[in-house]
């Protein structure tokens, strides 16, 4: 929120949520409902940078070589499947929680496509 108050002609000052333009006199912060005179805000520019490496994410689009998310070889464990009993699953892990527990592990069965969690 810190930031939002530095660079902040967008954003509220008490909250730092971003301000709705509701009319040429004055914008309104749409949580708190504070309002801004539209002077400090009306002909400002934003500017941001987009890099090739997320417009490539976004799209789905990978470099020559790699491979997506989806045709890269997951690895595989010799555990039984909860409803088809398949003996092998695919699976992923994720830190989901804080750093100090421990990962959540993903399965899916390539036979059923059932999908369970486990941490």
């Amino acid at each position: 929120m810190e930031k939002s108050r530095e660079s902040g002609f967008l954003f509220c000052n008490l909250c730092g949520t971003m301000l709705i333009l509701k009319s040429n006199k004055y914008a309104e912060c749409p949580l708190c409902e504070t309002t801004r005179n539209a002077k400090e805000i009306i002909d400002k520019e934003i500017a941001y940078t987009v890099s090739a490496e997320d417009i490539r994410r976004e799209l789905g689009i990978s470099l020559f070589g790699e491979k997506t998310q989806e045709e890269a070889e997951l690895p595989k464990i010799k555990k039984a499947c909860e409803k088809c009993q398949h003996p092998e699953l695919v699976y992923t892990t994720r830190q989901t929680r804080s750093a100090d527990e421990g990962q959540t592990t993903y399965y899916t069965c390539p036979n059923c496509g059932h999908r369970f969690t486990e941490g």
